[in-house]
């Protein structure tokens, strides 16, 4: 009888193991993509508001 307890016991934490898994690993996948996403706009506004390396000003130096 008391075999059959252990094995009931590792069998459960094989099987809560992988609930844990995904319960850590699908918040952090989310986050991840929401991050990016949000670090892709906000490089886009900033080199649309900051003036600098523009292809205009490549021009304007060659010409000179």
């Amino acid at each position: 009888m008391k075999k059959l307890s252990i094995i009931v016991i590792l069998a459960s934490m094989f099987l809560l193991q992988a609930c844990v898994h995904k319960l850590v690993t699908v918040p952090v996948k989310v986050a991840y993509k929401t991050t990016k996403g949000v670090v892709k706009g906000t490089v886009a506004v900033t080199k649309a508001i900051i003036p600098g390396d523009s292809d205009d000003d490549k021009e304007d130096k060659r010409k000179k």
